[in-house]
């Protein structure tokens, strides 16, 4: 099969496409023919930070169809078309096939696409569980979304949106039409105002980009708000790891979410998708080949929603 395997001795490309060895599924594994699978920064992250799968192969947001089961395999059949998240399994998924357990995966609704299939799983679990299970968002209440226009700030919108808050979101000029095209109430431009600096409160904020100063974002809590970091530059999120729980002594607090992979909250997300509640927003979509410009694309920063790999073409079915 075709796969994109990453050379750390690579000049002057560390991607490369090669010819690897079709892998067989183990007695609770399904080999999966991927469709479609998605960026995510967590990608180029781990190539920086040297943790580099086994078999040499990114990419951890896959839709496709079974093409064969192993023989302690119950839920899944050849020819389901499935969607999940290969984040804990090894990733593996720039490829034209992928092995992992059977309860990585979830049926993928008829009526969706495998490019908007494939732009779901990690992005949209992370702001899901932002969120719901660490921001604990309530209706009515006031929802800053700091970072609005990429793969995990786009889900947080519609989510907040979902669970009935009124949501502020902070982007750049370029995606201010489409966080209101997503359902924020209100929207800031950060290089024309800065929200951190203005006289408002928020109960709960979900940081997916930036920079800045953990107090300012306590500044503009309510009293018993929450600050969730999912995001923002690693210099940020080690902070947030090292100064968080002091600056939670107090009735406001600062935490950092570590996203976990969950069929249930994927057949939740995929289900809100198929019934057109929430709309994956892709930026662009590349073929199997040019996954390092896709991945290259991605780390500057001003994709709007997901980028995908089109590994085999299927009938385009986006949300407009």
């Amino acid at each position: 099969m075709k796969a994109i395997v990453f050379n750390k001795n690579g000049i002057p490309e560390k991607l490369v496409l090669q010819e690897v060895e079709k892998p067989n599924p183990l007695e609770n594994e399904v080999l999966v023919k991927i469709r479609a699978v998605s960026v995510n920064a967590a990608d180029y992250r781990s190539m920086q930070l040297g943790m580099i799968p086994k078999n040499g192969i990114f990419g951890s947001d896959v839709a496709g169809v079974v093409e064969a089961v192993g023989s302690q395999v119950k839920s899944l059949c050849v020819g389901d078309e499935v969607l999940g998240d290969l984040s804990g399994k090894g990733s593996g998924g720039f490829a034209e096939f992928v092995t992992a357990p059977e309860s990585t995966f979830v049926i993928k609704p008829v009526t969706v696409s495998f490019e908007v299939a494939a732009a779901v799983p990690m992005a949209a679990m992370t702001a899901l569980q932002a969120i719901r299970d660490k921001g604990q968002v309530q209706a009515g209440q006031k929802v800053l979304i700091y970072g609005s226009g990429g793969g995990v700030g786009t889900f947080a919108v519609q989510l907040a949106k979902y669970y009935v808050a009124e949501v502020t979101a902070v982007c750049n000029t370029k995606n201010v039409p489409l966080t209101r095209s997503l359902g924020a109430d209100h929207v800031v431009d950060y290089s024309e105002e800065d929200i951190l600096n203005l006289d408002r409160k928020f109960d709960v904020i979900i940081v997916v980009n930036g920079n800045r100063r953990l107090m300012l974002y306590k500044k503009v809590l309510s009293a018993e708000g929450r600050v969730v970091m999912v995001g923002g530059s690693l210099s940020q999120i080690l902070k947030t790891m090292i100064f968080g729980p002091i600056l939670s002594m107090g009735s406001k607090k600062i935490s950092l979410l570590a996203a976990k992979a969950l069929t249930t909250d994927l057949e939740f997300i995929i289900k809100l998708v198929a019934e057109g509640k929430i709309k994956p927003v892709i930026d662009r979509t590349y073929p199997l080949k040019e996954t390092s410009d896709a991945i290259n694309y991605l780390k500057q920063g001003h994709a709007q929603g997901k980028v995908v790999i089109s590994v085999l073409q299927s009938k385009p079915f986006l949300f407009t």
